[in-house]
């Protein structure tokens, strides 16, 4: 059933059933009755398929929903009919709307060493929910890379071991919104108490609080009571805390938890996450395709996916088997444009700053500080941030500076392009040059 329907899906449905023949009935045990409309809908016919063909006999299907005290059938049993129960969405007992997306669970997380520190903390946070040692948690990468998988996965084990848990996951862009509206409203002692009763606070892209003087204080007031109840906070950022440029007394208490980077994920990964995405949607498509794929596409899990979601909707549309060239064809933009991508680097970049501005490439490294020296550093500092997926302090290192350093050079020459449209001509040819350059 795994092959068909995929891990998570069996995980979530089918392995707690139980089921034994008696006669020419295949007895299927339902361990409450939210499980019946769903397994008699989406699962019924597949099992008694599947198990018709191993013993070569015609099964009638028998419903059984147990009572969890005594292990014994509740009701009559249902013979081959749908029940009319809804499947689960959250924990009956909980009716805190608490916004998690059920198919990000950490089974469907492919661990590897490109996202595994992140992975075991997320799962340390679990065990041991607030904390000290793991309180807070925040995880940061360039997008696409699976931190809000990662925060759903957390929220969905702690329902599952605790259903009357309260959790919560909005984005920050989120809690900015609703803190605003409750000013609006005049009720934010209603916010308040909403966001300061939580078990776990999942939050998103916390970089979009950043520069909003009210919500980081209102942010920082909302950490302190989750922190000092022993409440779990787990935070998610496109770059480091320091890099966030919000209140120093936030960026100590993000800095005192665990505070991990996922990065890119290798071959291996890659692959992995594809295999696993065809195996759970039920895709054909062979393993010299998705290899294929995984070398292509390097920078977004994101897109690694959608690619295969492309390539598997044209085939289904114009009837033919997915093949390495219909596959090369349908995502030529994709691959070409990401290994254009790949083409550019560091050096490249300084190369070309360096030729524009007729000064030696070597000066890139120095401590010199003149304008005719520092000027192309940052704008070669900034090209980088633009032009390639390394980190800040990966680029930093590249120029024997900090990360600060970098983070300086993009804010300087982001103002200088909004301010004259000269000069951001003049960046656009330099950018050219760079994409022009034959590094085969």
């Amino acid at each position: 059933m795994e092959t068909v329907f995929g891990r998570e899906a069996c995980d979530t449905w089918l392995k707690p059933l139980k089921l034994h023949i008696i006669g020419r009935e295949l007895h299927v045990d339902l361990p409450n009755k939210f499980w019946s409309k769903t397994i008699a809908d989406k699962y019924g016919e597949a099992i008694k398929n599947s198990l018709e063909t191993q013993s070569g006999e015609a099964l009638e299907l028998v419903y059984n929903i147990i009572d969890t005290d005594d292990g014994l059938p509740k009701h009559n049993e249902i013979r081959d009919a749908a029940p009319v129960f809804s499947p689960p969405y959250s924990a009956p007992k909980n009716n805190f709307a608490n916004r998690l997306n059920p198919n990000y669970t950490f089974e469907g997380f492919i661990e590897g060493p490109s996202n595994r520190f992140a992975y075991r903390a997320a799962e340390a946070v679990v065990k041991k929910l607030g904390e000290r040692e793991n309180n807070p948690l925040v995880v940061y990468s360039t997008p696409g890379l699976g931190k809000t998988h990662l925060l759903h996965a957390i929220g969905n084990r702690i329902l599952k071991e605790n259903p009357a848990a309260k959790i919560l996951y909005m984005s920050g862009e989120e809690f900015v919104s609703e803190y605003i509206e409750s000013l609006q409203n005049r009720n934010p002692e209603s916010f308040r108490k909403k966001h300061r009763s939580l078990d776990c606070f999942l939050m998103d892209d916390i970089q979009f609080v950043a520069g909003k003087e009210s919500s980081v204080q209102e942010f920082f007031y909302t950490f302190n009571a989750l922190f000092e109840s022993k409440k779990q906070i787990v935070l998610t950022s496109d770059r480091t805390p320091q890099q966030l440029g919000i209140d120093p007394r936030l960026s100590s208490r993000l800095l005192s938890g665990i505070v991990t980077e996922i990065k890119r994920p290798d071959l291996e990964t890659r692959i992995a996450i594809l295999r696993q995405k065809r195996d759970s949607s039920g895709f054909d498509v062979g393993d010299d395709i998705i290899a294929f794929i995984a070398e292509g596409v390097q920078a977004s899990i994101r897109e690694l996916e959608g690619c295969l979601f492309r390539l598997t909707t044209y085939c289904n549309i114009h009837g033919v088997v997915p093949t390495i060239p219909i596959a090369r064809e349908v995502l030529s933009d994709i691959i070409s444009m990401e290994e254009k991508r790949m083409l550019i680097n560091v050096h490249s970049i300084k190369k070309c700053v360096a030729k524009h501005f007729k000064t030696d490439i070597s000066d890139f490294n120095s401590k010199r500080k003149t304008h005719s020296i520092a000027w192309p550093r940052q704008i070669a500092m900034f090209l980088s941030t633009e032009l390639t997926d390394m980190s800040l302090p990966e680029i930093g290192r590249e120029f024997e500076r900090d990360h600060s350093t970098v983070v300086h050079a993009r804010e300087k020459i982001k103002e200088e392009i909004e301010k004259d449209p000269f000069f951001a001509a003049q960046l656009n040819q330099i950018i050219a040059d760079i994409k022009a350059v034959d590094k085969r």
